[in-house]
């Protein structure tokens, strides 16, 4: 009786297959992994799903750290003195108002911020989003290096999940903006692993479907929100972070249990006995695979594929080609990231309910979910990116030019430019994941969001400052994201491509394409 399996990884010279020696890495999973099935789906589900509870840490300042409102208390003194919409709350004698709530609803009332500067009102966020920019920068790299894209996913939720538990404890605003920080760093990492290891897991043709489910998992957990700031309404700012903080544990739990490693990631380590023992356990084909020898270019290039700790960044500045790409890439995400942390930040300036604000911004994340996972295999990355900059950038500046005039306008342009934003942050992401091999790609992808990340860290202080002037928030938000767009112009374009794995295939391929257009 004839064998019914056949080995799938093989050497060249082996008489036993009847199929071709894989050109590339890429291939050979696509052959592996077959169709996309349940098995892959489950995977990718899972692992995408930790960018629900980076939403939640990201954004619950918008409610924790809002001020609350307030009345007047002596009715002698009401619209001649004291009155709660045009009153400057700082002007007002102590008796002559209360907070609505207990004090406890927000840090401002808790601790007697609302008099206080626009730094000190705007620490925690902008500590949580600094705290973002060092934890990716000390922990970006481990994901290439030592510990892989699984287990820097868990350490990243086993971070962010105990601090934002500690959070609830604070005693002071510095405490607070303190562990926001640790908070940061935890969750620096996150977004960059789930979407690195999903898309991995996973050929080319639903690479873009994959990254896209994070970006959904993203606009749940900012959904999320507000259902649990209503929910919380009257009641301490502390539950919310507990409320976040647990599921988040369990999560980890799961990680450990059911998520398996990236096989891209243990090929290039030279770990392949485990890569094939992964592709056998989520291959959607009947493919029987077995070990001998692939990939001999992989093995040939060990020294750039296989670095330690901090040389996939050192490979990454090496390259002229590789480090233009980062950089433009950089500046592209900064003026994109400073609008989306900021607009929904900036909420409270604007005359509209904030809850409903909050969920108004996040369910504009599902059309920007749906034009990426349907149409992010059919245009041209520097086009769209250049034209949601641009619609966004023009969005946000009629704001401050126009102002009150506008009225119930105000929120329609406010939607218009998240969601531009929104849309031009999925497709960076994916873009990134395009422009840079396996050996480097978490890196890389870590970086442009640390860039995003550091456009956030001004967003508090900017909003703050906004308050007396919307020229400071939102005309500061539509002239950098409008300008940094044009870095766009500086990529390539990279629609359909193969993902590489070593800076010399991606080098070749680059090469390629120019003497082929020229």
């Amino acid at each position: 009786m004839a064998d019914s399996t056949r080995p799938l990884l093989s050497d060249s010279n082996s008489s036993e297959s009847n199929l071709p020696p894989p050109k590339s890495l890429d291939e050979t999973i696509e052959q592996c992994i077959g169709n996309f099935g349940w098995a892959q789906f489950l995977q990718a589900a899972l692992v995408s799903f930790a960018w629900v509870f980076d939403a939640q840490q990201t954004f619950i300042t918008v409610f924790t750290d809002s001020q609350p409102t307030w009345h007047c208390t002596d009715s002698d003194l009401v619209d001649s003195v004291c009155n709660t919409s045009s009153s400057n709350l700082c002007t007002l004698p102590n008796q002559t108002w209360s907070w609505d709530f207990n004090p406890h609803v927000s840090i401002i009332s808790e601790w007697g911020l609302q008099c206080a500067g626009s730094f000190l009102k705007g620490l925690p966020a902008s500590s949580f989003f600094l705290g973002c920019l060092i934890g990716g920068l000390v922990l970006s790299t481990l994901a290439d290096s030592s510990l892989g894209r699984k287990n820097m996913l868990l350490l990243s939720c086993l971070i962010m999940s105990l601090s934002s538990m500690l959070t609830a404890f604070s005693t002071s605003i510095w405490v607070y903006a303190f562990l926001r920080f640790l908070n940061g760093c935890g969750r620096a990492t996150i977004g960059t692993c789930a979407l690195v290891l999903s898309t991995e897991l996973v050929g080319k043709k639903w690479r873009g479907k994959v990254g896209a489910m994070g970006f959904f998992c993203f606009t749940l957990g900012f959904l999320s929100l507000p259902m649990l700031g209503y929910i919380n309404n009257g009641n301490s700012w502390r539950y919310l972070y507990v409320w976040t903080s647990i599921p988040t544990l369990i999560y980890c739990c799961l990680i450990r249990i059911f998520v398996r490693e990236s096989p891209r990631w243990l090929i290039v380590k030279g770990r392949k006995e485990e890569a094939v023992s992964i592709l056998q356990s989520i291959a959607s084909n009947a493919i029987t695979m077995s070990f001998t020898n692939l990939c001999f270019d992989i093995e040939e290039d060990q020294s750039n594929s296989n670095p330690d700790v901090y040389d996939a960044l050192k490979i990454l500045v090496r390259k002229s080609w590789s480090f233009r790409r980062l950089l433009a890439a950089m500046v592209v995400g900064f003026g994109i990231g400073m609008v989306y942390y900021g607009m929904p930040l900036a909420l409270t300036n604007l005359n509209f309910n904030l809850y409903l604000g909050v969920v108004f911004n996040a369910l504009s994340e599902f059309p920007a979910f749906l034009i990426t996972f349907f149409f992010i295999d059919k245009i041209n990355r520097r086009d769209a990116l250049i034209g949601f900059t641009a619609l966004s950038g023009i969005s946000s500046a009629l704001i401050a030019v126009l102002g009150q005039q506008l009225g119930a306008l105000q929120i329609v342009l406010e939607l218009v430019s998240f969601f531009s934003a929104c849309t031009a942050f999925n497709m960076t992401l994916i873009y990134t994941i395009e422009m840079f091999p396996t050996c480097v790609r978490n890196s890389a992808i870590a970086m442009v969001r640390q860039a995003l990340v550091f456009g956030g860290v001004f967003s508090p202080v900017m909003v703050a400052a906004g308050r007396e002037n919307q020229f400071w928030s939102y005309g500061l938000f539509g002239l950098v994201i409008a300008l940094c767009g044009l870095f766009v112009f500086g990529l390539p374009e990279t629609r359909g491509s193969v993902l590489c794995d070593t800076m010399d295939e991606e080098e070749y391929k680059t090469l390629a394409k120019r003497q082929f257009i020229g």
